[in-house]
Parts: structure tokens; sequence; C-alpha cells
């Protein structure tokens, strides 16, 4: 199984990167959405962790985008933000996100989510 983790900040994507590590799954890394979006063309990516404020393509874009792209409509896309809003994480799942966290996501829970969306 293999999860893309979008984030700007290299300690939040190690973060990310090193607990799905630990339950056994393969880690693609993106800065941002549009070098996301690249990297998964032609991919298979069971699950996507995306940060929210990001420079180039935000998340919110970037999921609207790979939501249009038929191998991702139905990939589970989880964003994981700073961002604490009704309002963003309503945007969030208007562009197509699963689930919507607040950052940071404790290991347990991210590992949870992880193995659960990706079975």
């Amino acid at each position: 199984m293999i999860v893309m983790v979008v984030d700007d900040s290299k300690t939040v994507r190690q973060y990310h990167k090193q607990i799905l590590l630990d339950c056994g799954f393969k880690v693609m890394e993106a800065e941002n959405g549009m070098e996301a979006h690249e990297k998964v063309l032609g991919k298979n990516v069971d699950l996507f962790l995306v940060d929210v404020n990001m420079p180039v393509m935000d998340g919110y874009s970037f999921v609207e985008n790979l939501r249009k792209i038929e191998t991702f409509k139905r990939t589970p896309i989880v964003m994981i933000s700073t961002e604490a809003e009704n309002q963003d994480k309503d945007k969030a799942y208007i562009a197509g996100a699963n689930l919507y966290y607040i950052k940071p996501i404790k290991p347990d829970v991210l590992s949870i989510c992880a193995r659960i969306l990706t079975t």
C-alpha cells in the first residue's frame, strides 16, 4: 500500500512518513499540490494525506484536481491542517476530502485511520 504525504513542512512530512512506515506502508512525499500532482500521474496511490496551506498549489485545489482524474475519484483523502474552523472543514469536504484532522494528529489516530481507509 502506498500513501502520498503532501505538506510544505519537511518536519510534518517526516513525522507522518515515520508513522506510516512503522505501519508497513510505502510513502511518497511532495512539498505542494503541484509537485504531488506531477508525481502521482500514472502511479497507484492508496491514500493521500494533504495539508491545506501550501505554496504553488494549496490542498483544496490539489484535492479538487485529483478528484477529476478517473484513477483517483474514489481514493481516500485525509486533509490534516492547523485550520480548525468549521468553514475550513466544510471547504475540504466540498473539495473531495474524506476526512479532516487538526494538526498535530496523534500517531495512533493516523495509523488506525490509514489502515481503515486502505482496506
